[in-house]
């Protein structure tokens, strides 16, 4: 089975389009070589994929005949995905959830637009 079939197969990639692209930009590697797209899947093989940001590892187990339901997913994978990928993902989004205190700097156009709505119905209030 293709590589980009198999990613796509046990729903690793949301299209085969995504898998065969992330194979062309070296993302994709199976036993430690970076492989094109149609290159064969085989039992017992070491595929290291980027995506998202995270290394992720997994050994195929098995070959599927088409694509396969999420429950299924472990029949024909093992994921060894070190934990620590997955906690450094976590610290990220951390990192970028807000990145300026409130009160510092310009108003962004969402604060600016919150500012608005409350003037606008405080003026309903005294209009009454």
């Amino acid at each position: 089975m293709r590589i980009d079939k198999y990613l796509w197969c046990i729903r690793y990639c949301k299209t085969r389009s995504i898998a065969t692209n992330a194979c062309k930009k070296g993302q994709v590697k199976v036993n430690g070589q970076v492989v094109k797209p149609s290159r064969e899947v085989y039992p017992t093989d070491s595929i290291d994929f980027r995506k998202d940001q995270i290394n992720y590892k997994i050994i195929v187990k098995d070959l599927p005949e088409s694509r396969v339901g999420a429950k299924l997913v472990d029949i024909y994978r093992t994921d060894i995905t070190p934990k620590e990928a997955f906690e450094a993902q976590e610290l990220l989004k951390y990192s970028k959830d807000y990145y300026r205190k409130k009160g510092v700097g310009r108003p962004t156009k969402k604060d600016r637009r919150d500012i608005d709505d409350f003037f606008e119905d405080s003026e309903e209030d005294y209009s009454t």
